[in-house]
């Protein structure tokens, strides 16, 4: 009599999980806490003034990493980068500072006419530094992916992207305006979570990554021809 079992060599392959890699509203409330604790801890690091460039730069490296493999570095890895970035940040905290208050006070003499020029000059500054918000929003994604740290070699690896992706550079800009703009909007007390989210957006438009449709069937799988293996003919 013949057995009721099917040889194991001619068992049917099982059907791909399509629940598979997907994620549900736990996996977004964990990554929404954690973006929103990268906030407040840039912040509370930033605080000094001198050090809020190896603050930007830290937390950026962290979003690097956890973009890149899924996990957050330790949190002896993101003090170590921090105490390394602190002295060569310093002069970039000030540049940075002073560079942004000037054109706040430029905007501020344009906007009450202290200063002539009047709304075309106005909108002229405005996206000057606009733009210069976004190319400042690159180079600390560029930094991200250098450990936190060379920002001259990220300065200049972000003034040629920006050179030759203007589309890219237009929406960093986007996302830098929104988020000032949200500052403005939001009570003060949800301004350091805004921070965190910043940082994850700055990566997320500089790498420009196709998101997978959720359902969308994927391409089949070519047939092995039988006899063919990966030596030629058997």
């Amino acid at each position: 009599m013949a057995s009721r079992a099917e040889p194991t060599s001619r068992a049917e392959p099982a059907e791909p999980d399509d629940t598979a890699g997907r994620r549900d509203w736990r996996d977004v409330a964990r990554d929404a806490a954690d973006l929103a604790l990268l906030g407040i801890l840039l912040t509370l690091a930033a605080a000094p003034v001198l050090t809020a460039a190896s603050a930007a730069g830290t937390a950026s490296a962290a979003v690097h990493d956890w973009t890149r493999t899924g996990s957050w570095p330790s949190a002896r890895t993101t003090v170590r980068r921090f105490g390394r970035a602190v002295l060569p940040g310093v002069p970039v905290s000030l540049l940075g500072l002073g560079g942004a208050a000037l054109l706040a006070a430029d905007l501020a003499a344009l906007a009450t006419g202290r200063v002539p020029g009047g709304a075309a000059a106005l909108l002229v500054t405005a996206l000057i530094a606009a733009g210069l918000a976004g190319y400042a929003g690159l180079v600390v994604v560029e930094v991200g992916g250098n450990g936190g740290g060379r920002w001259r070699a990220s300065a200049r690896r972000a003034a040629r992207a920006c050179l030759d992706a203007p589309t890219r550079w237009a929406a960093l800009t986007g996302v830098v305006a929104l988020a000032g703009l949200l500052a403005v909007l939001v009570t003060p007390v949800a301004v350091p979570i805004l921070a965190g989210y910043t940082v994850a957006a700055l990566h997320a438009v500089a790498a420009r990554r196709p998101v997978p449709v959720v359902g969308q069937p994927r391409p089949a799988e070519p047939v092995p021809v039988a006899g063919v293996g990966r030596g030629g003919l058997r």
